[in-house]
């Protein structure tokens, strides 16, 4: 992407030659998901998914992470028109975002209003520095959030606590969410936190991850039972994989921790 497109897509490596995509909400001061907005997103979520990395960072620049949605996104659908904004909205990047075969990580250092807290919802794991607030403020035009917030946040929090947060419309800081769940860890220094958890998990066993996700989805989708029923098979084929033969030589040779992993 260019320097004058609202997102930003970067690869680089850590110290042990994993790569790492870091995507950047990089229109300040509000990053607003105008058209162009999602557009840039959309292309870049897709881009990861053509290449997927060994991890990936989604970050904002500015004061702000988000101040929401463009309210001029929403003026004169119809009823068909504003069910397909959704249906694209899923197609595109949510599901496409939480289905990537690899870890993905939040960092929150400000106000995370709307559909980027949605988007934060779909990942694996959410920073958030003390200052960050969130919120789904739908209901001020007359909304509920439709990119899948209210139910990934019930998943996280409980019903209870989605219907408050979502019907209230009220702003709730980094310490709160953190206490329901929702928000992995508060960290004082966000962004060397947010880097450094991604590069570890980026050096981790990327394939296994991977098969992580695909065993929660399987419990997201059908519960316990389905998850029960996929995990021989999704875990049985990680016995293929060159990072589990050898982190188990390294394991039975030096002992625990002492593997490194290619993602193969």
């Amino acid at each position: 992407m260019s320097e004058n497109q609202p997102t930003r897509l970067s690869r680089d490596f850590t110290a042990g030659g994993a790569e790492v995509a870091t995507l950047t909400l990089a229109s300040p001061p509000l990053n607003l998901f105008d058209r162009a907005l999602m557009d840039s997103l959309i292309a870049d979520i897709a881009a990861l998914t053509a290449e997927p990395p060994r991890a990936v960072l989604l970050r904002a620049e500015g004061k702000v992470v988000s101040g929401g949605v463009d309210v001029n996104v929403f003026d004169g659908l119809s009823i068909e028109q504003g069910a397909q904004l959704w249906r694209d909205l899923f197609d595109r990047i949510i599901h496409p975002l939480e289905a990537l075969p690899c870890p993905v990580v939040f960092a929150a250092h400000g106000l995370t209003l709307t559909a980027a807290f949605e988007i934060a919802l779909a990942c694996d794991i959410i920073l958030a520095a003390p200052k960050a607030k969130f919120g789904l403020v739908e209901t001020v035009v007359g909304l509920t959030p439709s990119m899948g917030g209210p139910q990934r946040l019930a998943e996280r929090a409980g019903s209870g606590r989605a219907r408050e947060f979502v019907m209230t419309g009220d702003l709730y800081d980094a310490a709160t969410l953190a206490d329901w769940g929702v928000v992995n860890a508060v960290h004082e220094d966000l962004e060397p936190a947010a880097t450094a958890l991604t590069h570890r998990l980026a050096d981790g066993p990327t394939r296994a991850h991977a098969a992580t996700k695909q065993i929660i989805g399987a419990w997201r989708s059908g519960g316990v039972a389905h998850a029960d029923s996929v995990t021989p098979q999704v875990s049985g084929e990680l016995f293929a994989t060159e990072d589990l033969k050898g982190a188990v030589r390294s394991f039975l040779e030096v002992g625990p921790g002492k593997a490194t992993y290619r993602g193969q």
